[in-house]
């Protein structure tokens, strides 16, 4: 049984657990975010960066909102990835990805990333079979020397049943400020989901590694797949700190009382 078959897409919040569980994790990532930036003790801590994959319309940039919505945009980067460029396909695959990196102290939040290497370009055929065999090793490799140097890295896959994807994709057709999100790649992608869930289950199997392993996050119902990102992203950052050597604030120094 792989990754996929182990989730449970029945999960699911109400919407005042919800509301409470957001405000609290959001308040706890604002005092983590401030702590690595050194705008709370001095000391600058590791980057963050964040990285989202998974079946379109999963909620990803719904995850990335609750993520950073609470943030000062000065402190972040959001960037989203599709194909290459003519110019970055003369280049290592990975080449296009260095200039986004956060430095220490920093913050970026990738859409998509170089995992695109080892699914869409490896179902549409875009690399060959040698290419994109050879680059679990190098995506292993170069994030364990980016965690090394200084970065905590977070991988999260969303994941939605084929039938949640489809009541998506129908919502966003119906809602003129939404429809600019479906493009008829996504209908086509549909008809390869099996193809794509087999890619995942090897990504999943060779680039999960001590350093950064894969979150895979149950995401059919939204309220409950953003919590979980939420939690999940502020337990790795934790645990980054201490490898990185840096204190970890404690949550009773978010408490506020009246004198």
């Amino acid at each position: 049984m792989g990754v996929i078959d182990k989730l449970d897409l029945s999960l699911r919040l109400d919407r005042e657990q919800y509301e409470k569980r957001l405000a609290e994790e959001q308040r706890r990532l604002l005092q983590l975010r401030l702590h690595l930036g050194g705008e709370m003790g001095g000391q600058i801590g590791p980057g963050l960066l964040v990285l989202f994959e998974g079946p379109d319309a999963a909620g990803k940039g719904g995850a990335i909102k609750v993520i950073v919505g609470h943030l000062d945009p000065r402190r972040y980067t959001v960037v989203n990835y599709g194909a290459p460029s003519s110019r970055e396909k003369r280049h290592h695959f990975l080449w296009r990805f260095y200039k986004e990196l956060p430095g220490h102290g920093g913050m970026a939040v990738f859409d998509r990333s170089w995992y695109g290497r080892v699914l869409v370009e490896r179902i549409e055929g875009f690399a060959t079979k040698a290419e994109w065999g050879r680059a679990y090793e190098s995506i292993v490799d170069f994030e364990k020397s980016l965690v090394t140097e200084g970065i905590i890295l977070v991988k999260f896959w969303m994941h939605v049943s084929d039938d949640e994807q489809l009541a998506r994709f129908k919502a966003r057709a119906a809602d003129p400020l939404k429809q600019w999100k479906l493009v008829d790649e996504d209908w086509r992608n549909r008809e390869k989901s099996p193809l794509y869930r087999v890619a995942a289950e090897d990504m999943f199997a060779k680039t999960s590694h001590k350093l950064a392993p894969w979150d895979v996050i149950p995401a059919e119902q939204k309220r409950y797949g953003r919590i979980a990102v939420l939690e999940t992203l502020n337990k790795r950052i934790e645990e980054g700190m201490r490898r990185w050597g840096m204190p970890v604030p404690a949550l009773s120094d978010l408490d506020v009382t009246d004198d």
